[in-house]
């Protein structure tokens, strides 16, 4: 970014919630809190993905990845904000910021994608029983987990590119809680149409465009719930997707709030909270959906703490 102050060298004064003191305390402590659970749940999720054979499928491949997205995702805002949350001049370095620029908006579309991915993954086993294994072998797994990372770094190259390149305006005050491209297109003095017409574009193919494949998924599954005569067979194959469902609700509702709209239209508080939401709440979410509704991850969590506590109790 070039600017007529050197934004270059001096970087931002990332405000955040400065102008509400007693807020802003309040959230230093819940941020603290929900990061520190979030390290802990997702790597939790992690961990007995790894460890216990059970969980030795693709859909807790795929759990496993969006939990390692979920950390580093979490981990490129939240420490940075609670730094500058303590900061009497909340300073954040001209580096700093396009790093996190790049990293931040690569997760997030990292973590779109994934969600589609586990969306076709629940329909091959709701409406492909027989065949599942045979549909969503090894190979295939590790290839649509690698295509959700790379799609991620493309498109945060891309699109954190075209923004760095913005001149900006004779100040350096973010009015935000971390470097995020819509709220740093409010800053140039150019016009940025291009700009927002290339962000509404990647909005609509990262977000648009797996949200309409979830929702195709979820449809055919569906369908296939319905066929099923016994109850209890209904309630079986719903209880595979509805944790996967719960977190696609909520993370896509958040994030297409942000970013499929016009960049100068949201109040800048509220696009504050809604930022802090899905950085911060919504990773905290996953593993608490997955856990407590999720017979598999609970008892591999129990035979986990049993085992540990076995060893403990030996040694």
């Amino acid at each position: 970014m070039e600017a007529a102050n050197g934004s270059s060298e001096e970087g931002f004064l990332l405000l955040g919630f400065s102008d509400q003191p007693r807020l802003e305390g309040c959230l230093f402590i819940i941020i603290l809190h929900f990061y520190i659970l979030n390290l802990l749940g997702n790597a939790a999720i992690i961990l007995v993905s790894c460890v216990d054979a059970r969980l030795h499928t693709p859909m807790y491949f795929f759990l496993s990845n969006l939990s390692c997205v979920d950390i580093c995702f979490t981990t490129s805002v939240a420490p940075q904000l609670l730094v500058t949350m303590r900061k009497k001049i909340k300073n954040m370095s001209y580096g700093g910021c396009v790093a996190q620029l790049y990293v931040a908006m690569g997760l997030g579309s990292c973590e779109c994608i994934l969600l589609a991915v586990m969306a076709f993954d629940r329909y091959a086993a709701v409406c492909r029983p027989l065949h599942y294994t045979t549909i969503m072998h090894p190979r295939l797994c590790v290839a649509l987990a690698g295509t959700a990372w790379l799609s991620g770094l493309v498109t945060s190259l891309i699109q954190c590119s075209l923004t760095v390149q913005l001149p900006l305006c004779g100040h350096r005050q973010l009015d935000h809680i971390f470097c995020e491209v819509p709220v740093l297109i409010k800053l140039a003095c150019v016009d940025t149409t291009f700009n927002e017409a290339e962000l509404f574009v990647a909005s609509v193919v990262f977000l648009v465009i797996p949200v309409s494949l979830i929702l195709v998924s979820y449809g055919f599954i569906a369908r296939a719930v319905l066929r099923i005569k016994s109850a209890a067979g209904r309630r079986k194959a719903f209880g595979t997707c509805s944790s996967h469902l719960l977190v696609v609700v909520i993370f896509y509702g958040t994030i297409i709030f942000m970013y499929l709209q016009p960049a100068r239209s949201s109040s800048k508080d509220q696009g504050k909270f809604v930022s802090l939401f899905y950085t911060i709440v919504t990773p905290l979410l996953n593993p608490i959906i997955y856990t407590l509704r999720n017979k598999d991850v609970k008892g591999a969590l129990r035979a986990m703490v049993r085992g540990q506590a076995f060893r403990s109790g030996k040694l």
